[in-house]
């Protein structure tokens, strides 16, 4: 099985992203970290949040509220 993610994909992606920065401009990249940012943090929380619910269920202790 060949690799995911090759050489030429990564190459397309970097291309589309330097198009993407032309055509909205500098001053939208930090709204799009901030976002982006936002959005890791909230998927962190909701992944610890599952791990310490499905923990608790292991240990059979009450569920979490």
């Amino acid at each position: 099985m060949p690799p995911m993610f090759g050489a030429d994909t990564i190459v397309v992606l970097v291309v589309v992203l330097i198009l993407v920065l032309i055509w909205r401009g500098p001053k939208m990249l930090p709204k799009w970290g901030e976002m982006l940012g936002r959005g890791v943090k909230a998927t962190k929380k909701e992944v610890s949040d599952l791990q310490d619910d499905m923990n608790s269920r292991d240990e059979g202790g009450p569920p979490a509220p």
